[in-house]
């Protein structure tokens, strides 16, 4: 089952990179621009690099920290349907995701607002390594952009925090990350032609549709728990 979570997270992740894209490839250009000209190819290579992998690093510890909370919870409350709620929570947000990926309806606008409330205190730490001064300080400051409000990342932090397993959790938000980096490591001229692959309507409508399915299929299998 593990596996088969972090595969689905991992598409997730490559199903949503139009959104990742959209949210982060200009920080992801500015990166390699900033490094200092006299500075090689190879050192904003690097800083690329170490920015997003800063950003899974906190994609991941966040699953892990969201998975110990609700799993206390379940012991505190003592009971294995509140996981369960949590898991059909989770399959709705999936669900929202898919309209929000197809570009049918954008009601998870609203859940990335609300994400700006804890970002304010964050973001001013974050714009302290812009413009970078030393390629190693891009993974601190991937590290905390992936703290940046995003629905994307947000539904399926609520899947892995169903899980009630830091270590699940820790994976699942793991895998989501990795399904993010093909898209997060392409910039220049060729961030935008995949973009314009990305944004076809076809791909839109598709990603929409998978991830859909698996809302639907995730909310099922919380139902038969219930029963």
């Amino acid at each position: 089952m593990l596996i088969n979570d972090f595969t689905a997270a991992l598409l997730i992740g490559l199903l949503g990179a139009g959104h990742c894209l959209g949210m982060c490839s200009g920080i992801a250009s500015a990166i390699t621009f900033s490094v200092k000209k006299e500075q090689s190819r190879q050192s904003s290579l690097l800083s690329l690099f170490l920015y997003n992998l800063g950003r899974v690093s906190s994609y991941s510890l966040a699953g892990a920290l969201f998975a110990a909370s609700s799993g206390a919870l379940i012991v505190f409350f003592g009971g294995k349907e509140a996981l369960v709620y949590l898991r059909m929570l989770a399959a709705v947000l999936m669900l929202f995701l898919a309209l929000y990926v197809a570009r049918i309806w954008f009601g998870l606008i609203k859940l990335e607002q609300a994400g700006q409330f804890i970002w304010k205190f964050i973001k001013p730490a974050a714009q302290l390594f812009i413009p970078l001064k030393h390629p190693l300080f891009a993974f601190p400051l991937g590290f905390l952009w992936g703290w940046l409000p995003c629905g994307l990342v947000y539904s399926t932090l609520s899947w892995a925090a169903s899980s009630g397993s830091t270590s699940h959790g820790f994976i699942i938000m793991l895998g989501f990350g990795l399904g993010t980096l093909p898209a997060m490591l392409t910039v220049g001229t060729l961030s935008h032609q995949l973009k314009g692959f990305l944004n076809h309507h076809l791909f839109r409508y598709g990603s929409g549709l998978l991830l859909a399915v698996f809302a639907v299929h995730t909310f099922y299998i919380a139902l038969k728990q219930l029963g």
